[in-house]
């Protein structure tokens, strides 16, 4: 199977690489190459590899930086998608788009459900909607959009890598305790978009890792974490502050856990609960402790 996956470089475009199936071709292109905002140069690329399905793994995620630089979100989270859905349907290829929590309000009190209102409170949640209803206008049934939460991986720049570093070079650290998600390692989401193409999904889908967190614990398992595989040297730290007390330009979300419920039936397995995912993340960081918690 032929495959084009977008935003090479980035944490996703590489863990989509890495688990690629055996028998699959993938070319990958990073965003100097191939420009999602630019319709032509989309084509260009699109119609010159014909692959049979495209991921979609390019995406504006500065969820602050989209309130001050609303144009430029727009253009990669909703132009981008529209542009690479129209290539798609040109060239008959299916598409696999990646989204987001953020689309919820957080005022649910139980796990949001493909069904459920969306309701974003920024612009990179509005962008991110557009994106989604771009590609499903586009593409219809050749598109499976998956909204994720929460990605980490050992590369890029990424909440558990910010942390490592933070927590090497401070005795303590603040992090806020009243939003609840959970941490989706990207090579978890990785495996289930490849599974949900061999399955020959479409349509709408949830997927993160088990379980549930604040950014307060998901902080304090990694200092845990960190310290039994020996990539942290000293106890750091950690206090829970409120939301209110860490001011940010973007409005969160106070609630986005996902109900992943469907996704697992359709692929027949359940992910690992999240602190085992950061556990196996740390793991390879520590493994590879000379460079491995840089960006």
């Amino acid at each position: 199977m032929k495959c084009l996956v977008t935003g090479a470089g980035g944490q996703l475009a590489t863990e989509l690489i890495r688990h690629a199936p055996a028998s699959s071709d993938v070319h990958a292109l990073d965003i100097e190459t191939l420009d999602i905002t630019s319709a032509e140069n989309v084509m260009k690329h699109v119609e010159a590899i014909r692959p049979e399905v495209v991921f979609n793994a390019a995406a504006w995620t500065d969820v602050d930086g989209a309130e001050s630089m609303e144009s430029e979100a727009r253009a990669v989270n909703r132009s981008g998608p529209g542009n690479l859905a129209e290539a798609c349907r040109a060239c008959g290829s299916r598409m696999v788009h990646v989204s987001t929590d953020f689309v919820f309000n957080g005022q649910s009190s139980t796990p949001y459900k493909v069904s459920d209102q969306t309701g974003p409170l920024g612009v990179y949640g509005r962008t991110k909607l557009e994106g989604e209803e771009e590609v499903m206008r586009v593409l219809g049934g050749d598109a499976i959009i998956v909204r994720t939460a929460w990605l980490y991986s050992p590369h890029g720049k990424n909440f558990l890598k910010t942390m490592l570093n933070l927590m090497s070079d401070r005795t303590s650290l603040s992090v806020v305790s009243d939003q609840r998600g959970t941490p989706t390692s990207a090579g978890s989401l990785a495996r289930t978009l490849w599974d949900l193409v061999d399955t020959d999904a479409s349509g709408v889908h949830h997927w993160t890792d088990g379980g549930e967190a604040t950014w307060h614990e998901f902080a304090m398992h990694i200092h845990d974490s960190g310290r039994a595989m020996g990539l942290l040297e000293q106890d750091v730290s950690i206090e829970p502050i409120a939301t209110k007390d860490w001011p940010t330009p973007a409005e969160r979300p106070s609630y986005s856990v996902l109900d992943i419920s469907e996704s697992t039936a359709r692929i027949g397995r359940d992910p690992l609960h999240w602190r085992d995912e950061v556990d196996c993340v740390i793991k390879e960081l520590a493994s590879t402790r000379s460079g491995g918690v840089t960006g």
